[in-house]
């Protein structure tokens, strides 16, 4: 699933939808509206992130409601702070070793 959630936050149209949805759940075409290409591509970029788990759909009638899941962010935070802290003991470990040199 890391590997899904970083793939969709690659993108800077998808994480313009999460930052959007941050706000609040929002229809389909709402979100859409602000970007400069079709409903159809908005689409897809919505798709990769609900398989990401992401984002979650409701449908009301004929209108689709998308709202925000942070749980996969969550994730992702944790192993970014888990590499941070080993890149900094090791980056620690090299200057300790340079500056005896």
């Amino acid at each position: 699933m890391l590997d899904q959630t970083m793939t969709a936050l690659a993108d800077p149209t998808r994480r313009a939808i999460l930052a959007r949805l941050a706000t609040g759940e929002a229809r389909v075409t709402d979100v859409a509206k602000p970007f400069p290409i079709s409903l159809n591509s908005v689409s897809k970029h919505i798709r990769m992130l609900e398989r990401a788990g992401l984002v979650t759909r409701r449908v009301e009638g004929r209108e689709h409601f998308l709202a925000l899941d942070p749980a996969p962010l969550d994730e992702a935070a944790q192993w970014i702070a888990q590499q941070r802290k080993l890149w900094s003991r090791a980056l620690t470990e090299l200057e300790k070793v340079l500056n005896d040199a």
